[in-house]
């Protein structure tokens, strides 16, 4: 088996290779190969990336290259994760929304936009590519904005699932809370990529007894506090929101924050410095501690479960990102919701969803019309459409706002933007 990691040069991509030596029964795979343009990070990783393979006795060859096409050929799965621009795209993208009173974020609102438009265009040449040298592989996408960057892929037809983090993550933390095996918690996870919630926690199965209003009668506080909303919030929703429902619940105290600190891309780029130098340690041969700061935490246990369900059709249940497909009824069967779904070869196949209520689909629907005019937006172009995207978005919504924002997302992404 064959796999191939489009951003392989990431200081992401030690915590995907300890997944696949951990869990190789899983996803038995026999090449692996790391792309990425940037030679200097690439070879630490790669390096790095051995080791750990080594280490735990794992017989993968690991291969280094920036050269796409003949990375990707024959490839049974191929994992995107890049960032177009590089943290000084994203340092951009979390200040000068702030400079109009909005959030300033990598995935969401002004800065979600821009990192859309700079990102869409370049993932969806990479799929044609791979389409031309691997046409049976899976793309497996963790590029974000996934949830629209997931729909350009499905809409140009590739075979192509949306991949987070954020329901493995609650998953492990609700385990631990339980004292049970992670495998043991089923999510009733519902929405938008980065626009979740938890509306129960199944012991045992999808159909188990849900544990949720004793997780928040018991651990309420330790939850809320990782949400960094207040208690009383939580509990008068019943539901535990995905933590970048804070964007939209507490927005302008977000904001404010955001005006007084570093930026998230300032604290990263420095962790990204510290990491590679870890990384040149010919000794080093685990991923270190540092890591799981950086983000991405339990990315590679939600990989590796893909993969195998894709490539082994398993059947397995995994909350990814996929057409609707009539899944939530008041949106359009291609709009990419995130759900549980039904995984095997032929793709992901959501689950049925209970009804949801008025106070997340209203939210689910407005955003879902911001992504259908972001997307048009990166596919085609042109000022007038990033207003609209901008002017339709939840966290804007004044034409004030949406136009001096506007001129701030092309002056600052100008070199990434064909059509500025």
């Amino acid at each position: 088996m064959k796999l191939a990691v489009v951003g392989g040069g990431s200081t992401y991509t030690p915590e995907l290779i300890d997944g696949f030596a951990r869990l190789r029964d899983t996803l038995p795979v026999e090449e692996l190969v790391l792309i990425d343009p940037a030679a200097e990070r690439l070879e630490l990783v790669g390096g790095l990336a051995r080791r750990i393979l080594a280490r735990q006795g794992h017989p993968a060859t690991v291969v280094t290259t920036a050269d796409l096409d003949a990375g990707v050929a024959d490839a049974d799965a191929v994992l995107i994760q890049l960032r177009v621009g590089g943290q000084a795209a994203r340092e951009q993208d979390e200040t000068w929304p702030l400079e109009c009173g909005c959030v300033g974020q990598e995935t969401t609102g002004a800065g979600g936009l821009a990192k859309a438009l700079r990102t869409v265009p370049v993932v969806l040449d990479i799929a044609e590519r791979v389409r031309r040298a691997a046409p049976d592989a899976w793309i497996i996408d963790f590029t974000n904005p996934v949830g629209i960057v997931t729909r350009a892929l499905l809409q140009a037809g590739h075979r192509a699932v949306g991949l987070c983090n954020v329901a493995i993550g609650f998953q492990r933390k609700f385990a631990a809370l339980l004292d049970v095996a992670p495998e043991q918690v089923h999510l009733d996870h519902v929405g938008l990529n980065h626009l979740t919630w938890e509306r129960g926690v199944r012991l045992g199965g999808p159909d188990g007894e849900n544990v949720l209003p004793k997780l928040l009668a018991e651990h309420g506080d330790a939850i809320a506090a990782d949400l960094h909303m207040p208690r009383q919030i939580v509990d008068r929703l019943g539901v535990v929101p995905s933590y970048y429902l804070r964007y939209y619940y507490a927005h302008d105290e977000v904001v404010r924050e955001l005006r007084t600190r570093p930026s998230r891309a300032a604290e990263v780029a420095a962790m990204e410095k510290q990491l590679l130098e870890m990384y040149g340690d010919p000794a080093l041969d685990e991923k270190p501690a540092l890591l799981a700061k950086r983000g991405g935490a339990f990315y590679s246990e939600a990989a590796v479960a893909l993969a195998s369900s894709l490539l082994r059709g398993t059947g397995d249940v995994q909350v990814v990102n996929a057409y609707n497909n009539g899944t939530l009824p008041f949106l359009p069967d291609d709009a990419v919701i995130e759900v549980p779904a039904a995984v095997d070869a032929t793709g992901a196949a959501p689950l049925p969803v209970p009804s949801l209520e008025p106070l997340y689909a209203g939210l689910v629907a407005h955003v879902t019309a911001y992504e259908d005019l972001a997307l048009e937006a990166a596919l085609r172009g042109g000022r007038d459409r990033v207003f609209a995207a901008l002017l339709a978005h939840p966290l804007i919504g004044q034409y004030e706002y949406a136009e001096a924002l506007t001129d701030r997302l092309i002056a600052h992404n100008r070199e990434h933007l064909a059509w500025a």
